[in-house]
C-alpha cells in the first residue's frame, strides 16, 4: 500500500495515523520531499482526472490564469502540492482523500 500524502497536511497526517492504529502496513510518499514519478502521477490522473488537483489549495490559488489552464499532468509536475491529498493505492484498489467513505475501505468501519 502507497500513500502520497503531505507531512504539513492535516488530513494526512490523520490518514496515517488510522491506519497505523489498525495496523495497516504502507510506505508514504511524501510528495513534497520524495516527490512523485511522472508513472504515478499519470496513474493518479488516469483514476482521479482532474479531480486529483486540489482547486481549494493556496497553491492553486497563487496561480496565474496561464498556468492555471495548464494539462493536469504538468502542472502536478510543477507543482506537486496540487495534489488533492491523500492519495492511497493498494494494488488496483485508488481512493483519494479522507472523507467517511474512503475511511470505510481502509479501515473496515461502516
Amino acid at each position: 500500500m502507497q500513500v502520497f500524502a503531505l507531512k504539513s497536511c492535516d488530513t494526512c497526517r490523520k490518514a496515517v495515523k488510522a491506519l497505523t492504529a489498525a495496523g495497516r502496513s504502507f510506505e508514504v510518499v511524501d510528495v513534497r520531499a520524495d516527490g512523485v514519478s511522472g508513472a504515478d502521477l499519470a496513474a493518479i490522473l488516469d483514476q482521479f482526472g482532474e479531480q486529483a488537483i486540489n482547486k481549494a489549495s493556496t497553491t492553486w490559488r497563487g496561480l496565474d490564469e496561464a498556468e492555471r489552464v495548464s494539462a493536469p499532468l504538468d502542472l502536478l509536475k510543477a507543482h506537486p502540492t496540487l495534489m488533492k491529498r491523500p492519495v492511497i493505492r493498494d494494488g488496483d484498489q485508488w481512493t483519494i482523500g479522507w472523507k467517511a467513505d474512503v475511511q470505510s475501505i481502509w479501515l473496515g468501519n461502516a
